[in-house]
């Protein structure tokens, strides 16, 4: 028994493309061991996220192939320290953190990135630290250059990074525009919206523009279904459109377009992309978000905690936008 409960775990095995319903609890599954620059962490809480959901149907830029120990977002405690890793947080620490294989007992997370859990709050609350809300802030501030005053449109803001997005946008002292379907109006509105509209209504480009005159910047991570009317209320020339998702699928854009039709700035947003290549960005994002803790701006987190098998119905209700809000996932259950 001993033997068992040291070299096997739980976790939720992706094995096909096929989506959540190809994702299935497994009981003897190999603990892993942490190589050069990482931590082993027993997991308190994995956070559900829509890129996980692009994983499991082969959409996700890079993503694994099946079959795989699914999840890449989540927090718990350090029980092993791998070698090479520079200024080590100590065996016992609980950290958050971004890596393969979250939806299990045990994972290896890459140390660079691990960030300590803030002092008083569980595991669970700290989730969306190193994706949502660093996510939302790198598209407000570094790339999306938010000022003052400046309107901002927020797609899907009732999601975990437009939750987070609606709070520091307001923060900084923006105009907020959201969009969400009905049934979330409220969820946003309590977070600070000036305005809550429906994404799919068909003249969502002429009350934006109607209430506004036109958006300094825009938070884009629907895709397919809502890209044209976000480069469409965009100011020309100003304006600035920050990509960093396609829930609804893929969207086209072409040099004319940009030329003759949309003269806006467009950019992409990867947080894991743009932690490899620009450390310092994001640096200033990790020194910005405990600053924010500090103050109260971000509040610990609420995420409706489900048992680890439960793990496919929640992806499904996510991929079927019925969630709102942050969702975990707790191994232990």
């Amino acid at each position: 028994m001993e033997i068992n409960e040291r070299w096997t775990m739980r976790g939720l095995v992706q094995r096909s493309r096929r989506g959540p319903v190809d994702l299935v609890l497994t009981d003897d599954l190999r603990r892993p061991s942490p190589g050069p620059g990482e931590y082993l962490v027993r997991v308190g809480a994995a956070g559900v996220n829509f890129a996980d959901v692009m994983q499991a149907r082969g959409t996700y830029g890079g993503g694994p192939r099946p079959p795989y120990v699914a999840g890449f977002e989540a927090a718990g405690e350090i029980v092993e320290v791998g070698p090479e890793v520079e200024s080590p947080f100590a065996v016992g620490t609980h950290v958050i953190g971004a890596g393969p294989g979250a939806f299990a007992e045990y994972m290896v997370m890459p140390a660079a990135g691990a960030l300590r859990v803030p002092a008083g709050w569980k595991d669970a609350e700290a989730l969306g630290m190193v994706l949502s809300w660093a996510t939302a802030l790198a598209a407000l501030k570094p790339l999306g250059g938010i000022e003052p005053g400046d309107a901002v449109l927020i797609h899907a803001a009732a999601g975990g990074v437009g939750q987070a997005a609606v709070r520091l946008a307001r923060h900084y002292g923006a105009r907020v525009i959201a969009t969400a379907s009905p049934a979330k109006h409220e969820t946003v509105r309590a977070l600070g919206a000036d305005a809550v509209l429906d994404g799919t209504r068909p003249d969502l480009a002429e009350e934006i523009t109607r209430l506004t005159g036109g958006i300094d910047l825009v938070l884009e991570s629907v895709g397919r279904a809502t890209f044209r009317t976000s480069l469409s209320v965009a100011k020309p020339f100003a304006g600035r459109v920050v990509v960093f998702g396609a829930a609804s699928g893929d969207a086209t854009l072409s040099t004319h377009d940009l030329v003759f039709t949309h003269q806006v700035q467009v950019k992409g947003l990867h947080i894991g992309a743009l932690a490899a290549a620009a450390p310092g960005v994001y640096g200033t994002l990790v020194t910005e978000i405990e600053s924010l803790i500090a103050h109260g701006v971000y509040p610990p987190g609420t995420p409706e905690i489900h048992p680890l098998g439960d793990g496919p119905a929640v992806l499904g209700e996510l991929e079927s936008g019925r969630t709102r809000g942050k969702h975990a996932l707790d191994p232990w259950r």
